[in-house]
């Protein structure tokens, strides 16, 4: 059976929680479609984060941004949306999330949304 995209996201526990140590993801292949012409918008995601308790696992995150293909979404309202997702499924210490979004009308936009935890348990 072909895998299918989800809007679900896994996780795993981190295997050194008691450290702060940074995981980068890029992903270079992110598209969405543009709300108000329906043509397709491309990005490149960079993930950046610190984990507490839980790591996101990569086939879900690949899944999880593939279903974004056929919606249509302005830049600044996707980014926001993945970020908060990923937040709610691993809880990071630290994530932030750049959007490069490919040239549009001539314009290149770059959206970057950040969390961060204010006080640590």
């Amino acid at each position: 059976m072909p895998t299918q995209p989800s809007k679900a996201l896994e996780a795993f526990p981190n295997p050194e929680p008691g450290r702060d140590y940074e995981i980068q993801m890029t992903c270079p292949e992110f598209t969405c479609l543009c709300p108000k012409t329906g043509q397709p918008d491309f990005a490149t995601l960079t993930l950046t984060y610190v984990p507490d308790r839980l790591c996101i696992e990569l086939k879900s995150l690949k899944l999880y941004l593939w279903s974004f293909r056929n919606e249509g979404h302005f830049h600044e309202a996707v980014t926001n949306r993945i970020l908060d997702d990923l937040v709610k499924a691993c809880q990071p210490r630290f994530m932030k999330l750049v959007a490069d979004f490919y040239v549009r009308g001539g314009i290149h936009t770059i959206i970057t949304v950040t969390h961060q935890v204010s006080d640590r348990r």
